[in-house]
């Protein structure tokens, strides 16, 4: 029994989860005497894989800008309509006995076009869910190009909270579950979307005694500015960064809150402008009563100033199950027979 786990390489929110689901599933994929191969598509991310990808291919990624969102024309310019089509018809879909899919564009058009399952193991298909958090002002084309980017027959979903059945809480990774959370007084800070400069002129701005590690995807080397310290992404640095912070600055993508939440760190999220996705994630956020903020204009430096001085921590559990979530959907997807609790402990 084969089975081809599919994965998104824009940002490093499905690589991080990847680091718990693939060894889980090669411990399953293994015991049915079979093999599991890997598939990551678009750019190079910041976030290596420990584990040998069979198919690495140019996807439909979007690219960062500096101002708070997608930066849209350097993401029409990198795109190769030809090389994705290439890719498309001949990524070899019907070798396998089943494709998981975790919001990867690639192979869920092969199997569209072969007419093979595709099963989606992801926070988008969580997303999508009619349970769901929604923003009050709905937009049909974001949420279009939400459902349609990487079409499945199946959805097994990751999100905030079980809003439904189908509906996980986060995985959270290994490494962070092992973290001895404390607090040293720093603030955290991941807000990819935004440029260097910004960042460094509106933290100081809002407090000379606050002290700030941003990680940044335009920094190529470590700097100083006062009271912040820019650090290039870096997976060791964040998360030694992560379990010793008073707090958490980020965008409302979905691994990063997951994992401040679970650490107990007080949090507030910046969400990406254009970007659906995070907006319904800040919509759920702020239903738990996370603070949500829309930019880094002058008028919002109050909100995050009061974030600062008054806010705490909002309480979540979020138990290991990835497992039981990939036991369920291989029995549902494959009838395979369900291990006892232990067999298949990692």
């Amino acid at each position: 029994m084969n089975i081809l786990y599919a994965i998104q390489g824009t940002g490093n929110g499905h690589l991080m989860r990847a680091l718990d689901v693939v060894p889980l599933l090669q411990a399953r994929v293994a015991a049915l005497g079979g093999q599991l191969d890997l598939l990551v598509s678009g750019p190079p991310a910041d976030l290596p894989l420990p584990f040998a990808v069979r198919y690495r291919v140019g996807g439909m990624g979007f690219l960062f800008g500096k101002k708070g969102g997608i930066n849209f024309v350097k993401t029409f310019r990198q795109f190769n309509s030809a090389g994705f089509v290439h890719d498309i018809r001949h990524l070899p879909v019907e070798s396998y006995d089943l494709v998981i899919n975790d919001f990867e564009p690639v192979s869920a058009w092969a199997c569209r076009l072969r007419h093979r399952p595709c099963v989606a193991l992801s926070h988008q298909s969580a997303v999508l869910h009619p349970a769901a958090p929604r923003p009050k002002d709905e937009d049909p084309a974001g949420r279009a190009v939400l459902r349609h980017y990487a079409p499945s027959t199946a959805q097994y979903g990751f999100h905030f909270q079980e809003y439904a059945p189908g509906i996980s809480t986060p995985v959270i990774r290994r490494q962070v579950r092992e973290l001895a959370s404390t607090d040293e007084g720093h603030y955290t800070v991941y807000l990819p979307a935004f440029d260097e400069e910004t960042l460094v002129k509106r933290l100081r701005y809002l407090s000379r005694s606050v002290r700030w590690e941003v990680f940044s995807k335009h920094s190529p080397q470590p700097a100083t500015y006062g009271n912040v310290r820019v650090w290039p992404v870096s997976g060791d640095d964040f998360l030694h960064s992560l379990a010793r912070a008073r707090g958490v600055l980020c965008g409302a993508g979905f691994e990063t809150p997951a994992e401040a939440l679970y650490l107990g760190k007080k949090l507030l999220v910046i969400p990406m402008k254009q970007q659906y996705e995070q907006q319904c994630n800040a919509t759920a956020l702020a239903d738990m009563g996370v603070p949500v903020v829309r930019g880094l204009k002058d008028k919002h430096l109050a909100r995050i100033d009061d974030w600062l001085h008054r806010c705490q921590p909002v309480p979540v559990h979020y138990p290991d199950r990835t497992g039981e979530v990939l036991d369920q959907l291989l029995a549902e997807q494959l009838g395979v027979p369900r291990p006892r609790p232990a067999a298949l402990a990692l």
